[in-house]
Parts: structure tokens; C-alpha cells; sequence
């Protein structure tokens, strides 16, 4: 199980409800067709919160590229107005936070915390 957080590309303060809602969907689509079951989903309007159950023969890095470039291209092409606020093509940054959950925090916690982030919305 992993806390995920993934950055917009230059912070920009681009997620909406609406986007958000689009996300999940997204995230449920993803689940579908991927050994990535996500069990919390948050969001501010510039970084997403996940909490997510992968198969082990995934590495952290292959599910990272998953869940990256499969929202971005789908979060593009149903939110067209996304691209005037992010220039270049790109979604995300190329950095993100990636921890297990247990190393520094129990499940609960980091539930918790990706259901409630501060300023945004939950999903």
C-alpha cells in the first residue's frame, strides 16, 4: 500500500470539482484494467493524494508512469480548457512523493489525511 502525491506541472491551481470528479472516474477506469486499487483519492487544486493497493511485480516506478500518463492524457482530452493554464503538454511535474504506508504512519492516518487535505476536496 502507497501514499502517492502527485504535483501539477508549475503548481498551477487547476483542479476543480468538476476535474476532480473526472480524476476519480479516471482513477476507476485505471483500476479496471491495472492490478492499482485506490482506496483514497483527495485532492487541492494544484497536488492529488493517493492511496493506492498495487500487485508486488508492479515497482513503484511503473505504477507512478501508469497513473501519470494515463490521467493526464484523459484529464486532457475531457478537459481541453486544462491546456490555456498548463502550457507545454504536460499534466503533472516529473517529480512526485511515494511512501509506504507503515514506514512513517498507519493506515488510518494516512486515510485520513488524503480524505481530509487541507484546502481541497475529497473525491
Amino acid at each position: 500500500m502507497y501514499h502517492l502525491v502527485f504535483p501539477l506541472r508549475y503548481r498551477k491551481s487547476v483542479i476543480t470539482k468538476e476535474i476532480g470528479e473526472g480524476l476519480k472516474d479516471i482513477c476507476l477506469e485505471i483500476s479496471e484494467h491495472y492490478d492499482v486499487h485506490f482506496i483514497e483519492i483527495g485532492y487541492e487544486s494544484n497536488h492529488v493524494h493517493f492511496l493506492v493497493q498495487s500487485v508486488p511485480n508492479y515497482s513503484v516506478s511503473k505504477m507512478i508512469r501508469i497513473l501519470k500518463s494515463i490521467t493526464a492524457k484523459e484529464l486532457f482530452q475531457r478537459y481541453p480548457e486544462i491546456k490555456i493554464k498548463l502550457w507545454g503538454g504536460k499534466f503533472w511535474t516529473r517529480g512526485f512523493y511515494a511512501n509506504t504506508v507503515g514506514q512513517y504512519s498507519n493506515e488510518e492516518v494516512i486515510e485520513a489525511y488524503v480524505k481530509n487535505p487541507r484546502n481541497g476536496e475529497r473525491i
